[in-house]
């Protein structure tokens, strides 16, 4: 398989909670990724945003950027700026390695309120937000071409875009030349979703992948004690392949292994750092997909 291993950096710091591993330094999250194993790191909060800074420390630990989200307003109309900071991020990230543009839309998201009950104020998209998030990740899909940069769409609880229904939707809406699919396996099944389903039906529009599991009794508190996407994380929602207890990797690897699917592989796992160590999980995630994937 022409895949490479990368971790993200909310493994040590949340980049929606960021006091959950606000005393870890990011020299030591680049260090103990590259001891684990990785060859990408995708963006953090807490990275330099000094791009010779950041540079410099990926190349000393032998990194690279493989991918950085990039939030759209799409859903509040904020197409103008949307674009803007799309230009400098795409330039950011594209000198660090990547070539890939992981896209969140965070117009109306509730993931980022610790206060707010998830699945109670999940938002529910207007056809004329929806019609305008699909326009303006054409027009996103349209300029990162022009740099040999691609764009996928992240569905991700929360934002409006996480059931197969909404999905479906945006990929019908969207221009496949243009815009591909982030797939995400913990995202999925916390949206309710069967993620061996969403990556049989869109494997060709896959070009990136973030891999986690849930544990499924913090994921069943979430719901039943109402509350928020960032008590789940905090309380282990989350954890890393072979760890958890939802998703059936066998089948996930069964697709990859039986596809065409060139790109990354990023290990994501929101934890609290201070009760799983991220150098610890991140190794576990590490020789649980090399086992599997033979890779």
């Amino acid at each position: 398989m022409k895949v490479q291993f990368g971790c993200a950096p909310i493994n040590w710091t949340n980049d929606d909670l960021p006091s959950l591993g606000g005393e870890l330094t990011y020299q030591q999250c680049l260090s103990e990724m590259a001891l684990a194993g990785y060859k990408g790191s995708e963006g953090g909060c807490k990275y330099p945003k000094d791009f010779d800074v950041l540079k410099k420390a990926l190349d000393l630990r032998g990194l690279q950027i493989c991918n950085m989200w990039f939030s759209s307003f799409f859903t509040t109309f904020e197409n103008e700026r949307t674009f803007a900071e799309f230009e400098k991020h795409m330039d950011f990230t594209y000198g660090l390695g990547a070539r890939v543009i992981g896209v969140g839309e965070c117009g109306v998201t509730v993931h980022g309120q610790e206060e707010t009950p998830l699945f109670s104020n999940c938002p529910i998209l207007t056809e004329e937000q929806m019609k305008n998030l699909a326009e303006g990740l054409n027009e996103l899909g349209r300029r990162a071409q022009k740099k040999g940069m691609k764009v996928c769409f992240h569905p991700h609880v929360g934002t409006g875009i996480q059931s197969m229904k909404e999905i479906d939707r945006l990929m019908e809406l969207t221009d496949p030349t243009l815009v591909g699919l982030l797939f995400d396996t913990g995202h999925s099944t916390i949206a309710g979703e069967n993620p061996v389903s969403i990556l049989k039906k869109y494997i060709d529009r896959v070009v990136h992948i973030h891999v986690k599991d849930v544990r499924r009794e913090v994921f069943e508190q979430v719901k039943s004690g109402g509350h928020s996407f960032l008590w789940g994380v905090k309380n282990g929602m989350f954890t890393v392949p072979g760890d958890g207890n939802c998703v059936d990797w066998m089948s996930i690897f069964e697709i990859l292994k039986a596809s065409d699917y060139e790109g990354w592989i990023v290990v994501e796992a929101e934890q609290d750092p201070a009760k799983a160590d991220p150098l610890e999980y991140a190794q576990k995630a590490r020789a649980f997909m090399r086992e599997q994937l033979g890779v």
